[in-house]
């Protein structure tokens, strides 16, 4: 089995979130700060949504920065994912 997501909304796998801040501090699990960095797994297929047209703009692969608290976590065969929609996405890195 496999997620497909519907109209504008995409999959993402989160980023790994530092366990060492700079200073060389190691955090606890609670202290980490939530990722806003993820690859993208899956991308919907766009088209008309709520009454207005979507072109999707990232692809599979695509490394993007996404509002923070944004989306539907989602575990999937042992995996963990977010869905979110594109106007979610704030930026592509490349």
């Amino acid at each position: 089995m496999k997620l497909v997501p519907l109209g504008d909304r995409i999959i993402l796998k989160e980023e790994v979130a530092e366990e060492k801040t700079e200073s060389g501090i190691i955090l606890t699990g609670s202290a980490k700060e939530k990722p806003s960095y993820a690859t993208v797994v899956a991308v919907g297929p766009g088209g008309l949504v709520e009454g207005h047209e979507v072109k999707m703009l990232v692809k599979p692969k695509d490394k993007v920065m996404y509002a923070k608290y944004s989306g539907t976590e989602v575990k999937f065969e042992g995996e963990e994912y977010i869905i979110i929609r594109q106007a979610d996405v704030l930026a592509i890195v490349k």
